[in-house]
């Protein structure tokens, strides 16, 4: 056997070692993946229903994308569009964003980017808010941000810094640095 021979065999024998090994750790490294990272359920394009005491619609959700943790009681989604119905079943609201946040221990769904609320009823005054961030309660359907807010409404432009909003009193303030155009026809 020639030196060029056994260069070449040691050559090919340390190349199916190495690969070896490589192959050895990718699957020790699969094995040590955290299942309590995972998602419990994911659902592609969404949609759902939340009814109050009385039977009557409270809530509707979609989204293109949902993931949710049991783990945590948290739900991620992504483009989701809210549907509330007050209370007094009187205004209805449409509260869209890029993504969103739903704990289910506390009802409060937080939601981030492009936050879009449209008024659904034609005898609301206020038309359009937008947003970055919004936090609201599912449960007293109150509605809270310290981001910057514009308005549109029938007639008028309002911005400012911060919004307090109750659905069910059909109330709506900004907190901070409040700027406003009133136009007559």
């Amino acid at each position: 056997m020639s030196r060029v021979s056994i260069a070449i065999a040691l050559l090919f024998g340390t190349a199916i070692i190495l690969y070896w090994q490589v192959q050895s750790k990718k699957e020790d490294q699969s094995l040590n993946v955290d299942i309590s990272q995972r998602p419990d359920y994911i659902v592609e394009d969404l949609s759902g229903v939340e009814y109050n005491k009385l039977g009557l619609v409270s809530s509707r959700v979609s989204a293109k994308h949902m993931e949710h943790y049991d783990s945590t009681n948290m739900t991620y989604f992504t483009e989701p569009v809210y549907f509330i119905y007050p209370d007094n079943q009187q205004g209805k609201w449409r509260i869209r964003a890029n993504k969103g946040t739903l704990n289910k221990v506390t009802g409060k769904v937080t939601l981030e980017n492009n936050v879009i609320i449209d008024s659904l009823s034609p005898e609301q005054p206020v038309k359009t808010v937008k947003t970055d961030f919004l936090e609201l309660d599912l449960n007293t359907k109150i509605m809270t941000s310290n981001k910057h807010i514009y308005i549109t409404g029938v007639d008028f432009t309002i911005e400012g810094k911060g919004l307090y909003a109750d659905l069910n009193t059909q109330t709506v303030k900004l907190t901070s640095q409040v700027e406003g155009t009133y136009e007559t026809k």
